[in-house]
């Protein structure tokens, strides 16, 4: 939403933006010189679990994963807060923060400060800055026709926390999710440096489709998900039949779905959990298929254990993702 309204903005011009607000990307990108390019990204939201250690450790996931997603590296990180301090107290804060440390720590990131502000409303996140060699940079561009199409993640994470919400998870399911979102995207975002990834994305808020309507949107290809082989938590599937389906899944599709064509077997129940709003999800890439397989399997051998090939690129169409 932001940047359709910088865009009617004319920015000041600077040759060295790599990355920008004009481009449907994770993070900005700067270039200092020949070898070094500076990453930097936002993220923050409301509690959308109720331990507040856990909600840390699931925040600094998401914003840390906008700068693994461009193959870079996180290097500083600075607290964002709005918190309502009367009504919660210190002693709720105080593990959120030391969850958001946990995970800096496993990033190797340094914390270097931060903002807050009282507020009605808590929301906490971080800013995140990274460096990444400008010419082993991936945006969200670049598909090429005969790519593969792989998701480190699986996805539901949108429908299950509303089924939380709802007092319908069970303990064990709660866990599961929990431990999911705050997964780095770490040892995916090292694994695919090493393969020919063309481009790649991390699924969070606009869900799988809206963020490869992202991918594909502008350019001369089109692209097929295959249903059956996207990883898909069990749990989603129950809770969306249902009918705990997030607001934010039926935005998706009402924004993106002239782009979407689903063939005629699939589900609401599947379309629903493809448009589904993820939180700190997996990345989404794309690289030459006969690369594909050898690449998932490091993957999975690197703790990315639902990494799947979901799809192809292909050559004809234009700005349309096939569903079969």
């Amino acid at each position: 939403m932001l940047n359709r309204i910088l865009a009617d903005i004319d920015p000041l011009p600077d040759s060295r933006v790599l990355v920008g607000f004009d481009k449907a990307d994770d993070a900005g990108v700067y270039l200092l010189d020949k070898k070094t390019a500076l990453i930097q990204t936002v993220d923050f939201f409301t509690p959308i679990i109720d331990d507040p250690y856990d909600f840390g450790r699931i925040s600094a996931a998401n914003a840390l994963s906008d700068i693994y997603a461009m193959g870079g590296v996180p290097k500083t990180a600075m607290n964002i807060v709005a918190y309502p301090m009367q009504k919660l107290g210190k002693d709720i804060l105080r593990a959120v923060l030391s969850g958001g440390i946990e995970k800096l720590k496993e990033a190797e990131t340094v914390l270097i400060g931060g903002h807050s502000i009282e507020d009605d409303e808590f929301k906490y996140g971080l800013s995140v800055t990274g460096f990444v060699h400008p010419q082993h940079l991936y945006t969200n561009k670049g598909f090429r026709p005969g790519d593969s199409l792989i998701l480190t993640k699986p996805l539901g994470t949108g429908i299950i926390n509303t089924a939380i919400k709802g007092g319908l998870a069970s303990p064990e399911t709660i866990l599961k999710v929990t431990d999911l979102m705050a997964e780095l995207n770490k040892n995916a975002s090292e694994v695919m440096k090493s393969y020919p990834v063309t481009a790649c994305t991390d699924i969070t808020g606009f869900g799988l489709l809206g963020h490869l309507a992202e991918m594909v949107l502008g350019t001369d290809i089109c692209v097929t998900i295959e249903s059956q082989s996207v990883p898909v938590l069990p749990e989603a599937l129950e809770f969306a039949a249902m009918g705990f389906v997030p607001a934010g899944a039926h935005r998706n599709r009402s924004f993106r779905q002239e782009m979407v064509k689903l063939a005629p077997d699939i589900s609401p129940i599947m379309r629903d959990v493809l448009f589904d709003p993820q939180t700190s999800g997996g990345l989404l890439l794309g690289c030459p298929a006969k690369h594909a397989v050898e690449l998932k399997k490091h993957l999975i051998a690197k703790g990315a254990q639902h990494t799947a090939i979901i799809g192809k690129v292909d050559g004809q169409g234009k700005d349309i993702i096939n569903i079969v």
